[in-house]
């Protein structure tokens, strides 16, 4: 079993590097939104339903206090969206 420094300090590159690439999409995202409107050609409630998950599923990762494990809270929203 690792030690809470080592766990930061195995994964926090990997970790960092999968948040930029997230953040990565929203500013695309934001970016397509500017250009051709919340609905262009691609967009639908299916685009909207889609970031509404990113979204919860950021702050569910943020949460410093979650009440479940952040990994089932995460397969459970992504089952039922």
């Amino acid at each position: 079993m690792l030690t809470p420094p080592q766990v930061v300090e195995n994964y926090f590159l990997e970790s960092r590097h999968q948040i930029l690439e997230i953040a990565a999409m929203m500013d695309r995202y934001d970016v397509a939104v500017q250009q051709h409107g919340s609905h262009g050609t691609a967009a639908g409630p299916a685009t909207e339903q889609k970031i509404s998950l990113l979204r919860k599923a950021l702050a569910i990762a943020a949460d410093p206090k979650p009440t479940q494990d952040r990994t089932v809270a995460l397969l459970e929203l992504f089952a039922t969206g």
